[in-house]
C-alpha cells in the first residue's frame, strides 16, 4: 500500500515548524532599560524596491540516451532554451513578494511565488517539475492498450521515465502569540516503469503511470514566553488511474496499485524551565484502502477493507545542570494496530492448490525507543559526549516476535588545537529478542535454519574519525574515514557477516586573490558474506559480495581577468561503481567457485565555462558540459538471447553527451 505519511516524514515536519525553535533574534532583546531617545542610524537605507537577477539563456543538447538528462535536466537533443531567476520585491509598508524560477523550459524545473506581510501574513505557489531517466528507445513484444498486454510480431519501443508534475499552495498567518497555516499540493506522475509477471513464462514489460497524490497540512499554534503549542493535521490521497492488467487468454495477471488515504493528527508542545527544556508529541492516524480484490476461485472477499490505526508519542528533556554538563533523555512509542478484513483462503503450494483453508493475519507492531545521553565539556576545546539507546519492537504473527537492539555510543571532541578540529565517535551495538520460529503460521516454505537480517541477532562496532585542518588562511583539509562490522554469528542460513568502511577528503585552496581550486576524493566498501541451501536443509552454498563506490573532483577557477570583467572555470567529476558476486557452490570446497551476475558503471563529467561582466547589472556566460557514462548490469539481456522469457532488451547505457549554453543575466537594483 502506498501510503504517503509515516512517523519519520510527520517528526520532521513538527520538530522543522518554526514555532519549534528558541528566537535569538536581535529583535527579541530586552531593550527596557535600555535608554533609545538619542539614538540615531546614520547608515540606515530604505531596502525598498525590487532586487535580484534574471536570467536567459540558449544552448544546444547533443543527446543520443535519454539517460544523460538526468545530469543535463533535459533529455532533448538539438536546441534548448531557458529561464532562470529571483526577483524580490519589498514596499513602504513592510509588504514582500518574492519570485523565484530555475531552469523554465527544461524538463526540470520549478517556480515559487510569494507574497505577504512581514510578520504577519505569507501566501505561496509553487509548481514543480521533476523528470527521471532510466532507459530510451526500450523494445518490447507487448503493448499496452487500455489495460490489455497484447503480444505482437513487431517490437514496440517506449522509454522508463517519470514524469511528476507537482502545484502546491501554501498560506500562513501570525500575530502576536497565535499562528495557523494551511498547505495543499497535488503531484501527478505518468511515465513507464520496468515490471515483470509470470504466466505461465517470465515476461518483463513496461508498466504504465498514471497516479495523482493530493496532500492537505493544516495547523494552529499558539506561544508564551516559555512555551509553546501546536495542533496539526496532515491528510494524503493517492489515487491511481491504472487498473489491473490483462493477457489476451487470461484477465487480471497483474494488481494495479491501489487507491489508499492517510489522516493524521498531531499535538505537540515545548516548555522551558530555567535551564531545561521539555518538548512532547502526540500523533494519531488512520490509513485507509478499500479497492476491489482481483477474483479467483476461493477468494471469499470482494474487496480489502484495509485499515491500519496509528498511535505515536514522544516526550524529550535536556538540562544544563552544570556550565560543564548536560543531560538528556527522550522516550518513543509507537503502535501500529491493523484493523484490515481477515477470512478463510484455499493455500497453495508451489502454483496446487492444497484443499487446506487458512486464515490471513493482519500483523501488529508496537516499537518503544529510549535515549539518554551526557554531554560533558572537560575543559575549553574538551567536550565528551555519551550515550545509551534502546529500541524494542514486538510483532505479531512474524518468524520472531520481539526483538530489542542495545547501542552504547561515546564522541570526544577537540578544539584546542590550534587549526585542528578533531572528532572520534564510537559505538557498540547488540540485538536480541524472543525464540526465532520458523512457524507454519509465518514461513512454512522457508528452510528452518534461515535468518532474515533485520530479525536475526547481530552484534555491530563501528567508528568514525573527522579531522578539519587549516594550517593557513588560504587552505582547508577536511578528512574523515569510518568502518563498521556487523556479524551474526548465530545463522545457519542467511547473512553471516557484513562490513562497511570508506574515507572522505576534500582539499580547498586559494592561490592568490584571482585563482582558487579544490579536490575531494570518496571511497566506500561493502563486503557481505552469506550461506544459502540448494536442498532446502544444511549449507550447501555461499556467497561472496563486494560493493566498491569511487567519487574523485576537481575544479579550478580564474577570475580577474581583462580589467576584472572575466572569469573562466573548470569542474571535474569523476565516478565509479563495482558490484562483484563470487559463488562457492559447495561449502566444503571452496576452491570451486563461479561469479554472478556483476554489475559495473563509470561515469565522467566535465564542465568548463567563461563569465564576463558587460556591466555592473549585466554578465554573459558560456558553459560547456560534458558527460560520458557507461554501466553494464548482468542481468539485462537482449530480447530473444533466453529462450521462453520475453525481457525489455539490453537497457544499459554506454553513450557520450554534450551540451553548450549561452546565458544572459541582469541584475536588478
Amino acid at each position: 500500500m502506498l501510503f504517503k505519511l509515516n512517523l519519520i516524514t510527520l517528526s520532521m515536519i513538527a520538530m522543522s515548524s518554526p514555532i519549534m525553535a528558541a528566537n535569538f533574534a536581535v529583535g527579541n532583546a530586552n531593550m527596557e532599560s535600555v535608554n533609545t531617545t538619542n539614538y540615531e542610524c546614520n547608515r540606515c537605507t530604505t531596502s525598498a524596491g525590487y532586487q535580484g537577477e534574471v536570467a536567459f539563456a540558449v544552448g544546444y543538447n547533443d543527446v543520443d540516451d535519454i539517460h544523460a538528462g538526468n545530469a543535463f535536466g533535459t533529455a532533448s537533443n538539438g536546441a534548448i532554451a531557458t529561464v532562470s531567476g529571483d526577483i524580490k520585491y519589498q514596499g513602504e509598508s513592510g509588504y514582500r513578494a518574492n519570485i523565484q524560477a530555475y531552469q523554465l523550459g527544461m524538463d526540470n524545473g520549478f517556480v515559487h511565488l510569494s507574497g505577504g506581510q512581514a510578520g504577519l501574513y505569507k501566501i505561496n505557489l509553487d509548481i514543480d517539475s521533476i523528470n527521471t531517466y532510466k532507459a530510451g528507445d526500450v523494445q518490447s513484444s507487448l503493448w499496452h492498450n487500455n489495460g490489455l498486454l497484447t503480444p505482437y510480431n513487431s517490437i514496440n519501443e517506449f522509454d522508463l521515465n517519470k514524469q511528476r508534475e507537482k502545484v502546491g499552495l501554501g498560506f500562513k498567518y501570525g500575530q502576536d502569540f497565535y499562528g495557523m497555516f494551511v498547505k495543499y499540493n497535488q503531484e501527478d506522475k505518468t511515465g513507464y516503469q520496468s515490471s515483470s509477471l509470470v504466466s505461465p513464462n517470465p515476461i518483463n514489460f513496461g508498466l504504465p503511470i498514471d497516479s495523482t497524490t493530493q496532500q492537505l497540512d493544516a495547523g494552529l499554534h499558539l506561544l508564551g514566553d516559555n512555551w509553546l503549542t501546536e495542533l496539526s493535521y496532515f491528510g494524503s490521497y493517492y489515487e491511481n488511474n491504472i487498473d489491473n492488467l490483462s493477457l489476451p487468454y487470461v484477465n487480471d495477471v497483474y494488481s494495479a496499485a491501489p487507491d489508499n488515504q492517510a489522516h493524521q493528527v498531531s499535538l505537540s508542545g515545548q516548555y522551558q524551565l530555567d535551564r531545561t527544556v521539555m518538548n512532547g508529541r502526540i500523533v494519531s492516524g488512520r490509513m485507509i484502502q478499500d479497492e476491489n480484490l482481483i477474483q479467483m476461485s476461493g477468494n471469499p472477499l470482494q474487496n480489502w477493507d484495509g485499515q491500519v490505526d496509528t498511535l505515536d508519542g514522544r516526550f524529550a528533556l535536556t538540562s544544563m545542570l552544570t556550565n560543564r554538563l548536560r543531560l538528556g533523555g527522550s522516550i518513543d512509542y509507537s503502535k501500529r494496530d491493523n484493523q484490515s478484513s481477515s477470512a478463510e483462503f484455499a493455500q497453495y503450494n508451489f502454483n496446487s492448490l492444497t484443499g487446506a483453508f487458512r486464515q490471513n493475519t493482519p500483523r501488529d507492531l508496537e516499537r518503544n525507543t529510549y535515549k539518554v545521553n551526557a554531554s560533558y565539556r572537560i575543559a575549553s576545546g574538551y567536550r565528551l559526549q555519551t550515550g545509551y539507546d534502546r529500541k524494542e519492537i514486538e510483532r505479531t504473527f512474524s518468524d520472531r516476535e520481539q526483538t530489542n537492539d542495545d547501542n552504547l555510543w561515546m564522541k570526544f571532541n577537540v578544539r584546542a588545537v590550534d587549526n585542528f578540529n578533531v572528532n572520534l565517535k564510537v559505538e557498540h551495538a547488540n540485538r536480541s529478542g524472543s525464540l526465532y520460529e520458523a512457524s507454519t503460521l509465518t514461513s512454512s516454505e522457508n528452510n528452518s535454519l534461515l535468518r532474515k537480517y533485520y530479525l536475526a541477532d547481530r552484534d555491530r562496532n563501528a567508528f568514525e574519525l573527522k579531522v578539519i585542518h587549516t594550517p593557513t588562511d588560504w587552505m582547508s583539509l577536511d578528512v574523515t574515514t569510518r568502518y563498521a562490522k556487523d556479524e551474526y554469528d548465530n545463522t545457519k542460513i542467511g547473512l553471516t557477516e557484513s562490513e562497511d568502511y570508506g574515507y572522505d577528503v576534500n582539499l580547498n585552496i586559494q592561490f592568490n586573490q584571482y585563482v582558487d581550486g579544490y579536490v575531494y576524493g570518496s571511497q566506500q566498501w561493502i563486503n557481505s558474506h552469506q550461506v544459502g541451501s540448494q536442498s532446502f536443509s544444511s549449507a550447501d552454498w555461499q556467497d561472496d559480495i563486494e560493493d566498491e563506490f569511487i567519487n574523485l573532483g576537481t575544479g579550478l577557477s580564474y577570475s580577474g581577468l581583462m580589467q576584472d570583467s572575466l572569469t573562466l572555470g573548470i569542474d571535474y567529476l569523476f565516478s565509479n561503481s563495482i558490484s562483484d558476486t563470487l559463488l562457492y557452490n559447495n561449502v566444503g570446497n571452496a576452491n570451486t567457485f563461479s561469479t554472478y551476475g556483476d554489475y559495473y558503471s563509470y561515469n565522467h563529467s566535465a564542465s568548463m565555462y567563461a563569465d564576463y561582466a558587460l556591466s555592473e547589472q549585466m554578465a554573459l556566460k558560456l558553459t560547456y558540459r560534458y558527460e560520458r557514462y557507461f554501466d553494464t548490469d548482468a542481468a539485462n539481456v537482449g530480447v530473444n538471447d533466453i529462450p521462453g522469457m520475453i525481457t525489455l532488451g539490453d537497457i544499459n547505457h554506454n553513450y557520450n553527451a554534450h551540451q553548450v549554453m549561452l546565458s544572459f543575466t541582469y541584475k536588478l537594483r
